[in-house]
This record gives C-alpha cells, structure tokens and sequence, in this order.
C-alpha cells in the first residue's frame, strides 16, 4: 500500500515552497509523524512528516527545486519494513554554517574544569573604584567528583521545558548531543510561555488597546462609538498566542533532533532520570523545573475568587473590585490589565513603596502614575486574613506601624507575593542533591550540584527569576558540557515590568551607590521632552543613566516610560562592553524616536543635554 507525502497548506499567501533537505532517503524505513523534507519559504521552515509508518519511495522533487501547495513530494510503502515509532534521535552531525566552517560536535568538558574557566560573575564597576558583589546565581554547593558512567541513553537529559530548559536542549543539540527534554504539560514551554510571561503579556497588550481606543484615540482625532469588550474573544487570543509559541518549541524540538520525554520526570540515582516510572540514563541530567506561585499563610487559593496569576489569567468576567496582595511585578502587571478591562484595583503592599530592588525614584514616579490611572494602593499594610464569602472575599489588613486595621471587601483577590522554587517532589532530596533554606537547589560556578553529572538552571536556583536568565544559563551550560567557555554575566541582566508605561532597569540602582560610598554622576532625560514621544501621546517617565564620577564608565540605566523594555537593550550592550556615558551620547540617533532620550540623558550626565 503506498501512501503519499504532499506539500502542505503554508499560510494563506503562500503558494510554493523550496525543498531545502531531504531527511530521509528512499528506501529507509520512516515512523508515522516522523520528518522526511524540509521545505523553505521566504517566511518559515517547515519539516514535512510521513503519514503513516513504512518505506520511503522515491523523491520526487531533488532539493533547492520549487514545488506547489499540494505536490506530491514522495510516497511511503508500507511492509515489513515499516517501523511503529520513530527511533531515538542520534547525536546531530556538525553542520557547516554560512561562512563554510564545521559547527564544533559534543565534546564532554572534564568535571574537573575551574569554575573560573567559564561563566563569569561579572558587576558593572568603575575601574575598580566600584566592589564587585558575589553574583546573584550560581554559588554553593561542591563541584561533584568525576565517576564513570557506563551505559547511557542520551548525552544529555533536561527536566522541564521552560525557557531555561527548552534553550538548553536545543544548544546542546545544536553542539551536536544526543538530547532529550521531559515535560509533563501537553505543551511545551513552562509556566512562561503557558501560564506567565506570554499569556500575561497577551492580556496586557489587548487591555492597552482596549484602553487606548476607549480613551485615547480621541486625542489623535479617531472618534469611536460603543466601544465594546468582548472578554471571550481576548481570551481566545491569548489562547492563540500561547498555542503559536509552544508549536513553535516542538517544531524546533523535530528541527534539532530532541526527543520529548512526555510524563513527570525524577531524578532517581546519579545519571539516571525516571519518566512515568520508565527508566533513563544521560551522560548529564538538568534540573530546570523553575519555580511556583506562593501563598500567605492560611490563605487558600481556589482559582475562583482567591486567584494566583494563573486564575488572573483566566478570569471569565471583568471584577467589580480586585484586591491585588503584594505590589510586585505580577501584581501590578495584572492588576493593570483588570483595570484597563474596567475592575476598581486596590495594590496591598507590605513595603512603604512598589516593586522592592528597582531604583527608587523609578518607584516614586511608577506610584504616581499607575494611582492616576486609578489603582488605589495600600503601602505599609499586611495582610492578616481573607475570609471567602458566596459574593467574593473579605480582606483584613493591618497597618505595618500602628497596627490599625480594616477590612477590604472585594469580588477577587490575586495573591502575588513571590515565587518558589520547584524542588519537590523530583528526587533530589532522595540522592543528596544540596538544597538552600529556601529550597533552591546549590550549584558552583559551572552549574553542577553535588551530584555527579547532575545540573540545575533557572529559577530552580538561586538568582533573579526571570526568563531571559534561565535561557542564558542553559545556552552557558550547554556550551560548558561541550568543552565551550559558556558565560553569563550577572551584572548585565535587564529586568522589565510590562505595564504602562513600561518599567526596565539594568546595572546598579543610585541606592546601591550610596550604601557602597560610590562617587557617581546622574543624568536624566524625560519623555515630556522627546518628539516621538510627544507625537505618541506617551510623555510619562525618564531616562536616567548612572555613571562613574571620575571615569564616567557605565554603573546603572533606569527607564520608565513608552517601551523601556525595548530601549533597555541599547543600555544593556553599553554595560556589557565597559562603556562610558559618553560613548552613548556619542552614537547617531535617528531621529524622531524614543531611543533620543537615551542619547540625552548620556548627555546628561554630562551636564551638556541639549533639548531640556
């Protein structure tokens, strides 16, 4: 029985594509869903799967040939040499890149290695005049001693697809390991890309249009009616979004040959993970389970009118009034969404002021901004109880100084307090592995535990919890497994709150400075005066930059305003190569954009801006 393998449907103005690489060549067995060609357009990379189990025919297009949305490609004869599943994917071959060079293949680098040998610890200083603090990630525990490892499944397995861990799977392939990722979802990704960073960003950015057109539009001349919210359709967007980007993990996941573990993974001796109480052994196995939700004592949160971001993520209507616990990022990320979406927001904080470890004239100005924009805030309270009732929830807090009280009756409560590491529950108690007071899992400078051949990443460990860092430790990692100098340098990781306007900061706050006895210099620049800013409607905010008083070298950047997320970059690569304010201000510009008041607060602290 023959079976054919056409050219598949690739979006709705794409009619051809190129057959860039046949996979697999006639006459060898294929496995149903395994990829056979590789088709190219000039908007994406598609590997194209059999049908069914059996033989491949004949090609019937050679490669770099055109072919239409429905040709026929080849055809799979089903026999005795059909196979039910695919094999276990074999360590990726190197491949050339661009300029003819062979990609290095998988080296194991010696468990012996010098933590000093790799990923630096790196702070924003001035010429020695600033103190290098220990880093905020990996530190603690004992590098592991060499042991044999005998007979093994895969060069390297990862426990979790997260950002952390889905990078580090993917590098490791890349490098050319036999790799393999576990992941007890139905879809890949982690809490980021499922339930945190891209659904919530989802809702931020249809909550700010949404906004935008009630209230805003109007100013630019653009008059609309019986503006409506269709909560159902928002959510499905999201949904969509979400769905996008976890396909995409499992199409690079088939791209780059990693196998996908689906079940609940386990360490369970050194080298050896259980998946579903089927057995595994790697070379090197990763712990990149990230971290969870928290809780205050005696609260329970039920998903329905006390929520964690999960819930304020999926809530079915918009509330009458939500009590956001805890003045965070998350907190205030959603409790802006809820906002924008209509609900009265009050922000319970514990700390005389917002987003604890940001710069605190940041601070001062997010405070104010967000309070015009109605969020109503409870500085210096705690939180001493939620009582559930049928209508919602009633919250008792307690003035921090006097011990005053009073209640705050709401229809949802959010409780976003802080996140915990997941080391539960996965095996690492049972073999020894080291863990902190705070469950975080003790790793050395190379991101090895006590364990040999045993790793961790990511939230799991200590350091910020922030996406962009787990991936930059699992591209390290995965580079130091393969005999690289994998690097992350802790001093230069931005980080960034995605309301409006946006929050981002990177480097030293001016706090920071003044406890270290710094001499430094500030220059700031607002939006209030930048053109593009003005054309957008979208004056709020600053930019300030720190830097050395006597070498003028780079210490900290500080932005709130129109995508300081975004503009944070330029700051991050100065930081990153020791450049001085001055270097900044010396670089062209274009001209309307946002990123001039980067330009002019470099000037600033100079005393020589020009448009202020």
């Amino acid at each position: 029985m023959s079976t054919q393998i056409t050219v598949p449907t690739l979006g709705e103005s794409v009619s051809t594509a190129t057959v860039a690489k046949w996979l697999k060549q006639p006459g060898e067995p294929v496995a149903a869903d395994q990829p056979v060609v590789e088709l190219e357009t000039d908007k994406v990379s598609v590997e194209v799967a059999a049908p069914a189990a059996g033989v491949l025919g004949a090609h019937a297009v050679a490669e770099g040939e055109e072919v239409a949305v429905g040709a026929l490609l080849a055809t799979v004869e089903s026999g005795e040499g059909a196979q039910a599943s695919a094999p276990a994917p074999s360590a990726a071959p190197a491949s050339a890149g661009n300029d003819g060079v062979q990609a290095p293949t998988y080296v194991p680098a010696p468990d012996t290695a010098s933590p000093a040998d790799s990923v630096r610890a790196d702070q924003p200083g001035s010429s020695g005049d600033v103190a290098k603090p220990n880093p905020p990630a990996p530190t603690g525990a004992p590098a592991a001693p060499a042991a044999e490892v005998g007979d093994t499944d895969y060069d390297l397995i990862v426990i979790g697809a997260g950002p952390g861990g889905y990078v580090c799977a993917l590098r490791a392939a890349q490098l050319g390991m036999k790799v393999a990722c576990v992941e007890k979802r139905d879809r890949l990704g982690g809490t980021c890309l499922n339930i945190g960073c891209i659904p919530s960003k989802a809702l931020l950015q249809s909550s700010e249009s949404f906004h935008e057109t009630q209230k805003g539009l109007a100013d630019h001349g653009i008059i609309v009616e019986n503006v409506r919210l269709d909560l159902d359709r928002m959510h499905a967007r999201k949904r969509e979004v979400v769905d996008a980007n976890t396909r995409g993990i499992e199409f690079l996941f088939k791209k780059n040959g990693v196998a996908w573990l689906k079940g609940f993974g386990r360490v369970t001796a050194p080298h050896t993970v259980e998946v579903d109480n089927k057995s595994f052994r790697a070379k090197h196995v990763v712990v990149a389970t990230g971290s969870d939700s928290i809780s205050l004592p005696g609260i329970t949160i039920d998903e329905k009118r006390i929520v964690s971001s999960t819930g304020a993520l999926e809530l079915d209507a918009v509330p009458k009034h939500l009590v956001v616990i805890g003045g965070g990022v998350i907190g205030l990320e959603l409790g802006s969404v809820w906002r924008r979406l209509g609900a009265e927001v009050t922000v319970v904080e514990f700390l005389d002021r917002l987003v604890p470890g940001i710069d605190g004239e940041v601070a001062k100005t997010f405070e104010r901004t967000l309070s015009k924009q109605g969020l109503k805030f409870r500085l210096g309270h705690k939180v001493t109880g939620v009582e559930a009732t049928d209508q919602g929830a009633i919250v008792t807090v307690e003035k921090a100084k006097n011990g005053a009280t009073e209640t705050i009756e709401a229809d949802i409560v959010l409780v976003a307090i802080g996140r915990r590491a997941v080391s539960e529950g996965i095996g690492l108690k049972e073999v020894g592995a080291e863990l902190d007071p705070k469950g975080r899992v003790k790793v050395d400078a190379h991101y090895r535990t006590n364990i040999p051949g045993l790793y961790a990443i990511g939230d799991v460990i200590d350091g910020p919890m922030l996406a962009h860092k787990a991936e930059e430790e699992g591209v390290a990692l995965a580079e130091l497994l393969a005999g690289q100098a994998g690097h992350v340098n802790y001093g230069v990781i931005p980080a960034v709150i995605y309301t409006w306007p946006e929050v981002a900061g990177i480097g030293k706050i001016e706090e920071d400075l003044k406890a270290e006895g710094v001499a430094y210099k500030v220059g700031k620049f607002p939006f209030s005066a930048n053109g593009r800013a003005r054309a957008m409607n979208a004056t709020d905010g600053f930019v300030k930059i720190l830097s050395d008083a006597r070498t003028d070298r780079l210490l900290g950047a500080h932005i709130i305003g129109p995508e300081a997320g975004t503009l944070i970059a330029e700051l991050a690569t100065a930081l990153e190569f020791g450049a001085s304010a001055e270097d900044v201000a010396r670089v062209c510009h274009a001209h309307p954009t946002l990123s001039e008041a980067v330009k002019e607060a470099a000037l600033a602290a100079d005393g020589r801006a020009l448009h202020v």
